[in-house]
């Protein structure tokens, strides 16, 4: 979509300045059109304004940036800047710059929001999705390594233990970072439980505990011994909870790939 606009300043440069602002891009991608430069006067000062025709060609990655950027100043953050990585079915924006680190907060709310905000903005041009993955100052890989060894830890408790443990709730990014993870070591499996936003994953040991009464010889007439020749085996039962059988089957993000990015299609 091309985006052209006239900008008036005191000079050639301060006018051009103020389009890459209000376009939130780099100058490399504006066209710009000089259409009344200020006159000098006798004494060699100037006269007049400068008058400059600036165009480019809108992407979306273009709108989801300006659209971050413009958020950003309306919180005091006006040195922010944006790279853009072109990547399948979207685009990757890095958000750099001061105060920045303060904004990203323990889990990256901040991060979250402004991504989910962006795509809105950006998938309304056309009816082809465009995905948009936002990170600032590198957070997302460093939150990517903390759960991942998050999730070795609770495995080696899990194995130790034989019980099943819980995470506290999670994204489905995040989730997928701890089942991609916890596929990679034997001896223990992961699912998802819950309904958004507090659907959360359950890793649990995949080795069955050995039974008390096993490992004490069993019992025999109220006491401990070895069964006797020719008894009926135990019924048994099915212990399995409801709680269990509600959430045995995996959920849709569950086998999505880790790459796939934090939020899914996006209807309108």
């Amino acid at each position: 979509m091309n985006k052209t606009q006239i900008f008036t300043a005191k000079s050639v440069d301060e006018a051009k300045a103020l389009a890459v602002s209000e376009f939130g891009v780099d100058a490399e991608k504006i066209t710009f059109n000089v259409l009344e430069e200020p006159k000098k006067t006798l004494f060699g000062k100037t006269k007049g304004e400068a008058k400059v025709e600036a165009s480019y060609e809108e992407t979306k990655a273009d709108v989801a940036s300006a659209y971050i950027i413009k958020v950003l100043r309306e919180m005091g953050i006006s040195d922010a800047r944006i790279e853009v990585e072109e990547i399948e079915n979207g685009a990757k924006l890095e958000l750099y710059g001061e105060g920045l680190e303060e904004l990203i907060g323990k889990k990256g709310e901040m991060v979250d929001s402004l991504q989910y905000l962006a795509s809105l903005i950006c998938n309304r041009i056309d009816r082809d999705y465009y995905r948009i993955s936002l990170d600032c100052c590198g957070f997302r890989e460093r939150r990517k390594e903390q759960l991942e060894e998050l999730a070795k830890k609770i495995c080696a408790s899990v194995k130790r233990s034989g019980r099943t443990s819980a995470l506290e709730p999670m994204n489905p990014y995040e989730r997928r970072i701890i089942h991609a993870t916890v596929s990679e070591i034997e001896g223990v499996t992961s699912r998802s439980v819950g309904e958004e936003p507090y659907r959360k994953v359950l890793i649990s040991s995949t080795e069955k505990r050995e039974r008390r009464d096993d490992r004490r010889g069993g019992f025999k007439g109220g006491k401990r011994g070895n069964q006797r020749r020719g008894a009926r085996p135990a019924k048994s039962f099915d212990i399995t909870t409801s709680f269990e059988k509600d959430y045995k089957k995996p959920k849709p993000e569950d086998t999505l790939e880790l790459g796939s990015g934090l939020y899914s299609k996006i209807e309108f």
